[in-house]
C-alpha cells in the first residue's frame, strides 16, 4: 500500500512539473520578472499538493515534498528554494502533528541547503541535485531515526522514502533538462532561421542589384538560376534562359574551350577562369570574363558551380585602343626615317626638274612632274607628321573639282585595266574647308584599292551627295572581290593588310586624315558582291 502511495506522488509530481513547462513550449510569453519568486511559489504549491497526497505512518506523515525543494534550490536558487520550502513546511504542519521534528529537521535541511549553494554556484543543476540530495540523504538519517529515534528498527522504510525522493528528483531533473535542451535548440533553430533570412535576403539584395551575371550549373550543364542582371546586360527574361544549354547562347568559337573548362572544374574541384563571347538577344556578341567556383556536396563531389561573369567588352575595346597607340607609335618612328631618306633624293630631283622647265618651258609634261613630285612630297611630310603630328592648314575648296582631278590622275591606269569610274554628283559644287593633298591622297588611296580588287575589269561608282546635318558623303562603290564581314573592324589598324604585298598603313593614313578634317570613314562589303567606302565630311555653312 505505502508503494502505492509512492507511486501516486511520483505521477502527481511529474504532472505538475511538466505542466508549466509544456505551457511554456506551445506559448510564447515574455520572461518573467522575479522568476526566482515565481518559481519558489508555484514549487510551494507542488508541495502542497504531495503534501495531501501523503501517508500516515504511526502518526507521521510521508511523502516526497523534498524532491521539489531541492529542484528549486537548484535551478532557481535558495531564495526560491526557502519560498517553497516554507510552503511545504506550512503545508506539513497543518497536515499532521509532530511539529517538533518537522521544523528542526526542516531548519537543518535548509540551512544545509543553502551552505551547499554557496559552494556549488559555478555547477551546473544537474551537479546541484547530486550534492543536494547527498546533503538531504545525510541530514535524514542523522535527524530522523538517530536523533528523534522514527521507524528506528525499520531501515527499510527509511530505504524507500529517501529511494522514491530520488526517483522524484531524478524524473523532476530529467522533464526540466529535457524541456531546457529542446527549448535551447527551438531557439538555436530560429536564431539560425532569422540569421539565415537575413543572410539570404543580403545576398538577394546582391545579387539582384550587381551588374555582373550570376549563374548556378548543375551535373546536368543546365542552368538553374539567373541573376535579375542577365536581363539588363543580354536583353533576355530569366525564364527565357532557365533549364537551357548554356552552349546555344555562346559563340561558336567560344565553345570548345567553354566545355573543356566546365569539364575541368567538375574533374580538378578547383575555381577557374575564362573568357567567352555571349549571344545579345538583338543577335550582337557581348566579351565576358567569368570566374567560376564548384560547390561541393556529399561524398566530395562537385554538385554545382556558381559562374560570375562580368562584361569586357569595353575593357577589349581599350586594350585594342592601347595596342593601336603602341603600333602607331612605332609606325611613327619608322615612317619619319623612311620620309627623311626619301626626301633628300626628292630634292634633287625636283631641282632638276625645276631647271629642265626653265630651259625647255615648251614640254607640256614639266607642269605635270612638278605637281607630282609636290605630291611626293607632301606624303613624306604625312609620313613624318605620323612621327611628329604638326598643324594642319585648313582651305577652303570645292570636292567635286577635287575628286575629279584624281579620277582623271587614275584614268590611264584605270583604261589599262578595263575599268570604268561612273560619276554621281548631286550638284555642282560641294564646298568644305579642307587640306586638298591630304585629302586627295585619301580618294587616290581609296580609288587604288577598288581599282587592285577588280583584276578582271568593271565599273567604279563615285557618288558624291548631301548627307544628314550639314555633312556630304563620298561614296566608292566597287564590283571587286569583297571582304570577309568578320574582317571589316580591323580595317584601318597598323599593318593590317589583306594584299599580297600591301604595308598595312594605307588606311590607317586615310583614318587618320578624314579624322582631322572631323569627318568618318566606313566600310561595308561582301564576299563576290564588292565594297563600299563612304567618307563623311562637314561642309561649309
Amino acid at each position: 500500500m505505502i508503494l502505492l502511495d509512492y507511486i501516486m506522488n511520483l505521477s502527481i509530481f511529474s504532472l505538475m512539473v511538466s505542466t508549466p513547462l509544456v505551457i511554456r513550449s506551445f506559448i510564447k510569453l515574455k520572461p518573467f520578472k522575479r522568476v526566482q519568486l515565481w518559481g519558489g511559489i508555484y514549487g510551494g504549491i507542488v508541495s502542497c499538493f504531495l503534501v495531501m497526497l501523503s501517508f500516515q505512518q504511526q502518526g507521521y506523515t510521508y511523502d516526497i515534498r523534498y524532491a521539489i525543494v531541492i529542484l528549486i534550490f537548484a535551478y532557481f536558487g535558495p531564495m526560491a528554494g526557502l519560498i517553497t520550502g516554507g510552503i511545504a513546511l506550512s503545508a506539513r504542519l497543518f497536515a499532521s502533528g509532530h511539529w517538533m521534528p518537522a521544523i528542526i529537521g526542516w531548519s537543518i535541511i535548509m540551512i544545509g541547503f543553502s551552505i551547499i549553494h554557496l559552494f556549488t554556484k559555478r555547477l551546473t543543476p544537474v551537479k546541484k541535485c547530486f550534492y543536494l540530495y547527498g546533503a538531504y540523504i545525510v541530514i535524514y538519517l542523522i535527524t530522523v531515526p538517530l536523533a528523534f529515534n522514527v521507524f528506528r528498527d525499520k531501515p527499510l522504510f527509511h530505504l524507500q522514502y529517501v529511494l522514491f525522493v530520488m526517483f522524484g528528483v531524478m524524473l523532476g531533473g530529467l522533464l526540466i533538462e529535457s524541456y531546457l535542451k529542446l527549448h535551447r535548440i527551438i531557439t538555436e533553430k530560429d536564431r539560425m532561421e532569422v540569421s539565415l533570412a537575413e543572410s539570404e535576403a543580403k545576398y538577394r539584395l546582391i545579387a539582384e542589384n550587381t551588374s555582373d551575371l550570376i549563374k548556378i550549373m548543375g551535373k546536368d550543364q543546365l542552368i538553374s538560376y539567373f541573376s535579375p542582371s542577365h536581363e539588363q546586360v543580354l536583353g533576355y527574361q530569366n525564364n527565357e534562359l532557365e533549364k537551357v544549354e548554356l552552349c546555344k547562347y555562346i559563340h561558336p568559337d567560344d565553345i570548345f574551350i567553354f566545355q573543356n573548362t566546365i569539364k575541368a572544374l567538375f574533374e580538378k574541384k578547383e575555381s577557374l577562369s575564362m573568357e567567352f563571347r555571349f549571344k545579345h538577344k538583338d543577335g550582337r556578341w557581348i566579351e565576358f570574363e567569368s570566374r567560376c567556383m564548384p560547390v561541393r556536396g556529399e561524398q566530395n563531389s562537385v554538385e554545382y558551380i556558381v559562374m560570375i561573369s562580368r562584361d569586357i567588352s569595353e575593357r577589349k575595346k581599350a586594350e585594342g585602343f592601347l595596342l593601336q597607340s603602341e603600333k602607331l607609335s612605332i609606325v611613327g618612328e619608322l615612317a619619319a626615317g623612311v620620309a627623311h631618306e626619301i626626301r633628300n633624293p626628292l630634292t634633287t630631283i625636283k631641282g632638276f626638274v625645276q631647271l629642265y622647265k626653265a630651259e625647255n618651258s615648251s614640254i607640256v609634261y614639266n607642269d605635270l612632274l612638278l605637281s607630282e613630285l609636290e605630291r611626293i612630297e607632301t606624303i613624306t611630310s604625312e609620313l613624318l607628321s605620323l612621327g611628329k603630328p604638326q598643324a594642319v592648314q585648313l582651305n577652303r575648296a570645292n570636292l567635286r573639282e577635287l575628286i575629279e582631278k584624281t579620277l582623271e590622275l587614275l584614268s590611264p591606269e584605270a583604261l589599262m585595266k578595263d575599268i570604268q569610274f561612273i560619276q554621281k554628283f548631286e550638284e555642282a559644287a560641294f564646298f568644305i574647308t579642307c587640306e586638298k593633298n591630304q585629302l586627295k591622297q585619301v580618294f587616290l588611296n581609296v580609288l587604288k584599292n577598288a581599282m587592285e580588287a577588280m583584276p578582271d575589269g568593271g565599273e567604279i561608282t563615285i557618288e558624291l551627295r548631301k548627307g544628314a546635318e550639314g555633312n556630304c558623303v563620298i561614296s566608292f562603290q566597287d564590283q571587286g572581290c569583297g571582304i570577309p564581314e568578320e574582317l571589316l573592324p580591323r580595317l584601318g589598324e597598323p599593318f593590317y593588310t589583306l594584299k599580297e604585298k600591301g604595308t598595312g598603313l594605307g588606311l590607317m593614313i586615310c583614318k587618320k586624315i578624314i579624322k582631322q578634317h572631323h569627318g568618318s570613314i566606313t566600310y561595308q562589303s561582301k564576299e563576290k558582291e564588292g565594297t563600299l567606302v563612304e567618307i563623311k565630311l562637314p561642309m561649309v555653312k
